[in-house]
């Protein structure tokens, strides 16, 4: 009996503890790029759902962006294409952009249906949705690599609209040139642009890796916050490579824009998304604005409300 006491009183203080980020936070907007393992493995895809739903049923105005890079390259070697990518950009010829607006809205439908068994009302669009993202064609290094869109624009009118109906939007990046052509978005440019847009409080990066490393060979050395130029010497210094880069990019931009922090996550870790927002703990990468007035020195007081 006093057991079962015991465990009842942790769940208490849990929520105890989650209480003051529920009033902080209550009413603003988080953008969630969801992407990686966590959306091919099952499980980890419900756990990301449920995460998300119970940050709106406490308050929050989520949007999921997500990717669907794996699904879609599955379904080209379906159709005796192979894959090919330029500085981790999808090379995307007629059929393969065909490929990839079936796979991405399969996706979307599918999270559309997740959410709402939970109980909460989603509605599933693309970019090209009320005009949501336009694009212009994109290279690569001056490379000419098919229907990849640069975003433009973004018109978040739809996105708006949809949160004050109580409706959780679950974007696809597809979007539309001046001449109503489709094209592929990078889910990662998608996110930020969209974050942007509507001044979101958080934009939540979900990915393969538990955050950033000073060096990735040393796990101690781990960075759990950083201001954007602290970031952007990491860059410079050459501390940061391959397909985290751009990443990083994107969160330093996203800050810079109006988004007040950005976390990069590892969606591998269950039910990462409450860990990091509602614990003082947290367990990844928080990406801060240089004039940030929290001290450095500490690591989840930037969540809490002021003193």
């Amino acid at each position: 009996m006093e057991k079962d006491m015991q465990a009842v009183l942790q769940k208490a203080e849990v929520l105890i503890e989650a209480l003051p980020y529920i009033q902080r936070f209550n009413r603003k907007i988080i953008v969630v790029k969801y992407g990686g393992s966590a959306m091919s493995n099952e499980e980890l895809q419900k756990n990301v759902i449920k995460d998300v739903t119970l940050l709106k049923l406490v308050g929050f105005k989520p949007i999921i962006v997500h990717g669907g890079g794996k699904e879609i390259s599955r379904w080209v070697g379906k159709v005796g294409k192979e894959a090919r990518f330029v500085n981790g950009l999808r090379v995307t010829d007629e059929e393969t952009m065909e490929i990839a607006e079936m796979v991405l809205n399969k996706v979307n439908k599918d999270l559309v249906s997740m959410v709402q068994e939970l109980g909460v009302k989603a509605v599933g669009i693309s970019g090209k949705d009320g005009g949501l993202l336009q694009v212009e064609k994109k290279y690569a290094d001056g490379q000419d690599i098919g229907y990849v869109g640069e975003i433009t624009g973004v018109n978040p009118k739809v996105l708006y609209d949809l949160l004050e109906k109580d409706f959780l939007p679950i974007v696809a990046p597809i979007g539309l040139d001046g001449n109503f052509q489709t094209y592929n978005i990078n889910a990662d440019d998608a996110a930020c642009a969209i974050a942007r847009a509507v001044k979101a409080e958080k934009l939540a990066f979900l990915t393969d890796i538990e955050g950033l490393y000073r060096d990735i060979s040393d796990k101690g050395s781990f960075i759990s916050r950083l201001t954007v130029s602290e970031a952007e010497e990491l860059v410079n210094g050459g501390y940061i490579g391959g397909g985290m880069l751009p990443k990083l990019h994107n969160c330093t931009s996203a800050v810079k824009n109006g988004v007040s922090r950005v976390h990069i996550l590892d969606g591998r870790v269950p039910h990462c998304l409450l860990l990091e927002i509602f614990t003082k703990q947290g367990i990844g990468t928080a990406i801060i604005a240089d004039d940030d007035n929290l001290a450095l020195g500490t690591r989840r007081d930037q969540f809490c409300p002021e003193n």
